[in-house]
């Protein structure tokens, strides 16, 4: 920056902004009193012309001063008097206009009231088409020109005040009229940015409920799901083997209270400031093993088989976080949709392939609930993991296989993002 930069002062210059102001009060009262506005003009030419006939003035600059007073005035009125109407109907003012100008300069008269005729060629050029404003230019010469060969000695005085005052009003016109088009552009642009921010984020905050109810589903769904297995474990346990039945009791306060410590760092990352919350990694790969343990102290026999060969690289967070809440969610349904569990049988594979990573997770059916009907693979959480493996251009299958009882989950998620 430099040391003229820093004396300029930040805002726009007094008389500027001055300016600025008065021009933007004088819009919005034309915005709220455009027939007020209208007719102020239109006396103030009125009075005005009719001030220049009364006072002879216009006899300094005729061709032929003995023109009769009472024509001067009304050759007068009708260029000031239709300006009313300028707006509205801009070409119909002038073509009445048009009669009354041949007329003051064949007469000689020369009023300058005729150049009130260039205020309706402004409003022509600022909201009428360009061939509009040609035919405009053609209305105001015709009779100039005429004029010009009825006094050819004076044809400079009849024809270049006018051609420069018409070219004068058109060209300020059409700045005018480009400035206008260029705000309502840019108003129409910033009304749009700001309408589309407003989808983005509903979209975004959409997408963020999406992600949270999946996760608190994940969450609380397995726990939930794995503390009604120890409790139904426990019970049946307690009459046979108290032992057995203190463990799961232990089981299930361990499985709450790890529960709510999942609960509560996930509300505390909601509410908390972003640089407070807590922000322990998110469960990987190397977790599943915990997690079929955990599966297992609930009393479902879960067997856990890893397939191929480890990618050098390893797949990024979100597909490790992907596998391991479908895994979860598969094991959950199968501990939520049976009734005897030591009856049920699961079985998760993990199998490397070159382009991506296939997890199969399936389980024997055990003994129905018989008040519940089969799952059909409609449920939230089967659609959580359908929504989950899409995020990375992975598909997700479940249902019951073909060849046995049961039911299966077969997850495959390539390991780098997909063209698509």
């Amino acid at each position: 920056m430099t040391q003229e930069d820093t004396h300029r002062p930040a805002g726009p210059f007094p008389l500027t902004g001055h300016i600025q102001r008065m021009l933007q009060r004088v819009r919005a009262f034309d915005r709220r009193h455009p027939l007020a506005w209208d007719g102020l003009l239109t006396t103030f030419w009125v009075l005005f012309a009719v001030l220049d006939v009364s006072t002879g003035g216009w006899r300094s600059v005729a061709l032929a001063p003995d023109v009769p007073g009472p024509l001067v005035l009304t050759m007068s009125v009708a260029f000031s008097a239709p300006l009313l109407w300028r707006r509205g109907h801009p070409l119909a003012v002038l073509l009445f206009m048009a009669p009354f100008s041949l007329v003051n300069v064949w007469t000689g008269a020369v009023i300058q009231a005729a150049f009130l005729q260039e205020i309706v060629v402004f409003h022509i050029a600022l909201r009428q088409p360009v061939r509009t404003l040609a035919w405009s230019g053609a209305v105001v010469l015709a009779p100039l020109v005429i004029g010009a060969g009825r006094f050819p000695d004076n044809w400079d005085r009849l024809l270049v005040p006018h051609l420069y005052a018409f070219a004068f009003a058109a060209l300020v016109g059409i700045v005018v009229r480009t400035r206008k088009d260029y705000t309502e552009a840019l108003v129409d642009r910033a009304n749009r940015l700001e309408l589309e921010r407003d989808q983005q984020a509903q979209l975004a905050a959409a997408a963020e409920r999406t992600r949270i109810a999946r996760e608190m589903h994940d969450i609380i769904g397995h726990n939930l799901s794995v503390i009604t297995g120890l409790a139904d474990g426990g019970a049946y346990a307690a009459a046979k083997n108290p032992e057995r039945a203190a463990q799961a009791l232990d089981a299930i306060g361990t499985t709450s209270r790890q529960a709510l410590a999942e609960l509560r760092r996930l509300l505390g990352v909601l509410r908390d400031h972003p640089d407070r919350a807590d922000r322990t990694p998110q469960p990987t790969l190397d977790d599943l093993d915990d997690l079929v343990e955990v599966v297992r102290r609930a009393g479902l026999p879960v067997d856990l088989h890893r397939r191929g060969t480890p990618p050098t690289v390893p797949p990024t967070p979100g597909r490790q976080l992907t596998v391991y809440r479908v895994v979860q969610e598969a094991l959950t349904n199968t501990l939520k949709h049976a009734l005897t569990i030591q009856s049920l049988a699961a079985e998760v594979t993990l199998t490397y392939r070159p382009t991506g990573l296939e997890v199969l997770i399936t389980d024997n059916g055990g003994t129905p609930r018989p008040t519940e009907e089969p799952p059909d693979g409609t449920g939230q959480g089967i659609r959580g993991m359908r929504e989950r493996a899409s995020l990375y251009d992975g598909t997700l299958e479940a249902g019951r296989p073909s060849t046995a009882a049961g039911w299966q989950v077969r997850l495959r998620l390539p390991l780098e993002d997909s063209p698509s």
